[in-house]
């Protein structure tokens, strides 16, 4: 049974409608040019964004990059999309829920992020205990700069 090494949620109110907020989750092609953790991305499946979509991204995080494959495991346009990266025994998840706000002009985007390890060792176990913290602390302010990146395109994109 996986055991969870840590799961964080942050929302934002954004102020454009969830059609917006969609594009820039969902368009792959632009999203080096949108989040500012993006350094690079290389979509693997042809076709639109859709359950089975993969695409391998690099990020920058606590000053060094890591690339990691993502796969779209579950979708509901316009509503959610949850996403999959696999490193080692460690799975992280990602959740996006869109809500729409005021008569459909604002979104409440909420971001939750989940990483679960399968078969965790005593020593791995003690890790979590003594860095776990800081990684919540981390993985928190990423989140942060997704949300506020993600709702200045939206933004951009709705006022165009």
């Amino acid at each position: 049974m996986p055991e969870l090494l840590h799961e964080v949620e942050l929302s934002r109110r954004i102020a454009a409608p969830p059609a917006a907020v969609w594009e820039v989750l969902t368009d792959l092609d632009r999203a080096q040019e949108r989040l500012s953790q993006i350094t690079d991305l290389q979509i693997i499946t042809d076709g639109p964004y859709a359950l089975g979509t993969r695409w391998r991204e690099t990020r920058r995080m606590m000053g060094a990059s890591e690339t990691q494959e993502l796969v779209v495991v579950d979708n509901d346009p316009l509503r959610r999309t949850v996403t999959d990266a696999i490193d080692g025994n460690t799975r992280y998840r990602t959740t996006s829920i869109l809500e729409s706000l005021d008569g459909s002009s604002s979104t409440l985007l909420t971001l939750r992020f989940r990483a679960d390890v399968a078969d965790p060792t005593r020593l791995r176990r003690l890790a979590v205990k003594v860095v776990g913290p800081l990684g919540l602390k981390l993985t928190e302010k990423s989140m942060r700069i997704e949300l506020d990146d993600i709702a200045a395109s939206a933004e951009a994109l709705h006022r165009a």
